[in-house]
């Protein structure tokens, strides 16, 4: 039986659309390789068999600029941020194009003042940032100073209105809002109001979802009464009282939509009232709460995206703002996904 051919640097170059001198250089080092050329060697590296492949994958994380991401987020305690963070970690820690170090920074306040000075902290201390953060002049002033400084700065979850911003990472808030108001006419029973539940107007996002919902329910069921908004700070315990507001003020309540966090407390309140199942309820974001929501047929909707993808995408373009020295905006609006009890 004959004896197969070892793989060779030529093989290599040869499925990597490079020459033998590019492969040597990322080999050993001699020389300054593009990352997206240095990924087509190990892509090839690996496709041929090519036997000195981890050496090529350690020749290209020690050429690869050093560098830290920061990440300012909002409630510790709470469960999505939680995740978040832990998605953060990972899509940092597995890039190969650049080696870089997440940096967290938990603020569990909505208090501009505080964000802002936590931004402008966190951006002297690392490369690229991302923030959760509600929208406020000083936020602004926060963002461009980093801008200019050099600091690429991306808005996560919610956008914000900074010139200096280098790029929104999330959902698009108004088509999320209208996707819930289409939904609402077509679930909720006929003949009563629907209320609307809203953490804070000073999330973008928010107030987009909101907005969202209510062009959608005026087109499709304009004859519809929904009733004036209810603010809770998006904090749990809040959102119990104002949905048990909504479920005791007079006239029939047929829906509630939820813009926020804190689907616990609105669950409960549902629940407590003996009327789950009977209120339509809409909610977002996926949580081991909202999951609990659909599972006791409380919830009917949640319109959630993945926080996997979402850390994939805003870690793609921190990079690519590292790598080029300018801001990399990312390519579009996040994906999200219609959950049921028959989907979940």
């Amino acid at each position: 039986m004959a004896k197969s051919r070892r793989t060779t640097l030529e093989d290599v170059a040869r499925a990597a659309g490079v020459g033998v001198a590019t492969v040597d250089r990322v080999l050993n080092a001699r020389a300054r390789v593009a990352p997206e050329t240095a990924a087509r060697v190990v892509a090839a590296a690996e496709a041929t068999g090519y036997h000195g492949k981890a050496m090529l994958k350690w020749r290209i994380a020690e050429m690869a600029p050093a560098c830290r991401f920061g990440f300012l987020l909002q409630k510790e305690g709470k469960w999505e941020y939680q995740t978040l963070a832990e998605e953060l970690r990972i899509a940092t820690l597995a890039r190969r194009d650049v080696r870089a170090e997440p940096v967290f920074s938990f603020v569990g306040s909505l208090s501009a003042e505080r964000l802002a000075e936590e931004i402008t902290r966190l951006g002297a201390d690392v490369d690229a940032l991302a923030v959760v953060s509600v929208d406020h002049p000083a936020i602004s002033e926060a963002v461009d100073t980093c801008a200019a400084r050099g600091v690429a700065v991306y808005a996560l979850l919610s956008p914000l209105g900074a010139k200096g911003l280098a790029g929104y990472v999330g959902q698009d808030g108004y088509i999320a809002g209208r996707t819930a108001g289409w939904a609402m006419t077509r679930l909720a029973r006929p003949g009563g109001d629907i209320g609307v539940l809203v953490g804070s107007h000073r999330y973008l996002g928010q107030q987009a979802n909101e907005r969202g919902f209510r062009d959608a329910m005026a087109r499709h069921a304009p004859d519809r009464v929904l009733r004036e908004t209810l603010i809770y700070l998006d904090d749990e315990a809040i959102a119990f009282e104002a949905a048990q507001d909504l479920l005791a003020r007079p006239g029939k309540l047929a829906g509630i939509y939820h813009s926020g966090g804190g689907v616990g407390g609105v669950a409960r309140a549902l629940k407590a009232s003996g009327r789950a199942g009977e209120i339509t309820y809409i909610c977002h974001t996926r949580s081991p709460g909202s999951e609990a929501a659909l599972r006791e047929g409380i919830a009917d909707l949640v319109i959630s995206g993945s926080l996997a993808g979402l850390a994939r995408t805003l870690t793609d373009s921190m990079a690519g703002s590292v790598r080029t020295g300018k801001p990399v905006p990312p390519p579009a609006p996040e994906r999200f996904e219609l959950l049921t009890i028959e989907n979940l």
